[in-house]
């Protein structure tokens, strides 16, 4: 939904391919994604409601300024389905779609400030996913790459390619390990390369523990049969594009760090359905404006906000679970 499949790779990807037919690969990799709440999932749908808070803003060349976002409003879906399942390998698709709208006070994202006004931004990605299974110093290994392409109402404005390698240490019913690279090609990038872990241990009376850097980390806890409970902290990023920014014609990325934190409540409401309801606390440590050709590091507009309070609401579809179970 908010692109944070790039900050954890195709690691959910490679699950998902996984567990689309049961002989497909090797039953270590099957253990990870046998889960009555899989993170990865073919349709996903959300809404979600930000309160109001306190920014400010610095452009290059000017003056530090204040603003206020009265409310933030976001919602999309996403698609993930892979067409071609063999033994060692796979190959699928990722499409997504999100619709942005928010109330501003005081904002400079234009060169004439208006007192209160709203904006509304279409944001849209699709990715080609390609995902190969081998063995590693004895160690399943999964290699995947991605073609990705993204843009807006007026039309797909970037291409990328992230590539990944993850090494599979342990997985048995009640602990999965593993290691892994994430490489972007991408000029946009921060870094080019971010190492990636997972831990996952169930413990008795339905607790577990769920980390997955640099995305986040839980400590879960199932309930009421089909009800699962979570405690902690997610990294999601909004994206979206910008005409006319400062009244330049060149067209702008806006990049949004979003750190998560609070409550998550999953109840699988059976025929492959999965509802979602979090909410906590939102934090915002950077926003950048920057040209869509150039490096984040080189923006012309950066934002910092208060904490604010979120709610979101999501509904899934998974329809290989009964395969799983």
């Amino acid at each position: 939904m908010k692109k944070s499949f790039v900050l954890f790779g195709s690691f959910a990807l490679i699950c998902s391919a996984s567990a689309q037919t049961k002989d497909s690969i090797p039953q270590k990799v099957q253990a990870i994604v046998a889960d009555k709440f899989p993170a990865a999932r073919v349709l996903n749908l959300s809404y979600e409601y930000n309160s109001g808070y306190k920014y400010s803003a610095n452009a290059k060349g000017a003056a530090s300024t204040q603003g206020r976002v009265e409310s933030f409003h976001q919602a999309g879906g996403s698609l993930n389905v892979n067409f071609l399942n063999r033994r060692n390998w796979a190959l699928g698709t990722s499409l997504g779609y999100q619709y942005t709208t928010l109330n501003l006070q005081e904002s400079d994202l234009s060169a004439q400030p208006l007192k209160m006004r709203s904006k509304d931004f279409h944001y849209h990605y699709e990715s080609l996913n390609f995902s190969y299974f081998s063995k590693l110093f004895g160690k399943m290994a999964i290699y995947s790459a991605s073609i990705m392409t993204d843009g807006s109402e007026k039309g797909i404005e970037r291409v990328r390619g992230m590539l990944t390698g993850t090494l599979v240490l342990k997985a048995s019913k009640d602990v999965q390990v593993t290691i892994g690279l994430l490489g972007f090609v991408d000029p946009g990038a921060i870094v080019p390369v971010i190492p990636t872990f997972t831990y996952k241990q169930q413990y008795a009376d339905g607790w577990m523990v769920d980390v997955l850097l640099p995305k986040g980390a839980f400590v879960r806890k199932t309930m009421l049969r089909n009800g699962r409970l979570s405690l902690g902290t997610d990294l999601n990023t909004t994206i979206f594009y910008l005409y006319d920014f400062l009244g330049s014609d060149k067209v702008y990325t806006l990049n949004q760090m979003e750190i998560n934190s609070g409550l998550t409540y999953e109840h699988n409401l059976g025929r492959s359905f999965i509802a979602t309801v979090k909410s906590g606390m939102k934090t915002i440590p950077r926003s950048r404006v920057f040209e869509k050709s150039e490096r984040q590091n080189n923006y012309v507009w950066e934002a910092s906000a208060d904490p604010s309070f979120y709610v979101n609401v999501g509904l899934s579809f998974n329809p290989f679970a009964k395969k799983r179970r």
